[in-house]
C-alpha cells in the first residue's frame, strides 16, 4: 500500500468496513475462528463417551486420555478470543498515531500467531496419535465423527495461522513511511530553504549606507576658535 504506515494507512483515517472485511488479514482470522469453534465444540458436545454405551461415566474418546480433550479444548478456547482481539485491534489499527504503537501491535501480531501455529501443530499430532490407539466401543463410534472433524480442523487450523503470521511478518517488513507523521511545514527536499526564511542572492550588496568621514573644515568651528597649543 502506497504510504503506508505496518500496512495501514495515514493515521486517523476512516475505515470503510467493506473494504475491511474484504481484507485477506480479516478473512484469515474469521476462519481461524470458526474452526476454533468447530474443534473445541466437537470434543465439548461429543467427544465424552460413555466406554460401553451403558456405562454412566463418561470418558474422553481419544483413548480415554483426558489430557488429549483438555488440550483441544484449550487452544480452541484461546485462538477463539485470540481471534476477537486481534480483529478488535486491526479494526482500530488505521487509528494509532504512533509508529511505535503500530509495530508492538504488528510484532504482538506476530508473535501471537507463530505461537498458535505451534500449538494447533502440537494438538493435531496429540489428537491424532490418540485417536489412532483409540479401541473401538458402542460409545467410541457414536462420536467418531466429532473426533475426526476436530482432528481434521485441528490441522487446518495450522495453515491459517501460518497465514497470519506471514501477513503479519509482511506487515512487519513493510516498516514505516515517516512522511505520514511528519509536519507539513517541513519541505520533502531537504536542500530547500526553510518556509518564511528571507533568501537573498547570496552577494553582499556594496550600496551599504556609510557614514560621512571625518574631516577637519573651517565649518566645523565656525568662531575660528583654536586650541591653544602648550
Amino acid at each position: 500500500m502506497e504510504g503506508a504506515s505496518f500496512g495501514a494507512g495515514r493515521a486517523g483515517g476512516a475505515v470503510d468496513p467493506l473494504d475491511f472485511l474484504k481484507q485477506p488479514q480479516t478473512i484469515l482470522r474469521a476462519t481461524a475462528w470458526i474452526f476454533s469453534i468447530v474443534v473445541f465444540g466437537s470434543i465439548v458436545n461429543e467427544c465424552y463417551v460413555n466406554k460401553d454405551g451403558t456405562d454412566p461415566e463418561l470418558h474422553c474418546i481419544f483413548n480415554e486420555n483426558e489430557s488429549a480433550c483438555s488440550y483441544g479444548i484449550a487452544i480452541g478456547i484461546i485462538a477463539f478470543f485470540g481471534c476477537i482481539f486481534f480483529l478488535v485491534v486491526d479494526l482500530q489499527f488505521q487509528q494509532i498515531s504512533s509508529v511505535k504503537d503500530r509495530k508492538r501491535a504488528v510484532l504482538l501480531d506476530l508473535g501471537f500467531s507463530g505461537f498458535l501455529s505451534f500449538l494447533w501443530f502440537v494438538a493435531f499430532c496429540f489428537l491424532a496419535n490418540q485417536w489412532q490407539r483409540t479401541t473401538m466401543s458402542k460409545g467410541a463410534s457414536q462420536g467418531a465423527d466429532a473426533a475426526r472433524a476436530a482432528i481434521a480442523f485441528s490441522f487446518f487450523s495450522i495453515i491459517v495461522w501460518v497465514a497470519l503470521a506471514l501477513k503479519a511478518l509482511q506487515r512487519y517488513r513493510l516498516g514505516t513511511d515517516m512522511s505520514l507523521f511528519a509536519t507539513d511545514q517541513f519541505a520533502t527536499d531537504p536542500n530547500a530553504a526553510y518556509p518564511g526564511y528571507p533568501t537573498g542572492s547570496g552577494i553582499e550588496s556594496t550600496e551599504t549606507y556609510q557614514s560621512p568621514p571625518f574631516t577637519e573644515t573651517s565649518d566645523a568651528n565656525p568662531k575660528g576658535y583654536q586650541v591653544p597649543a602648550y
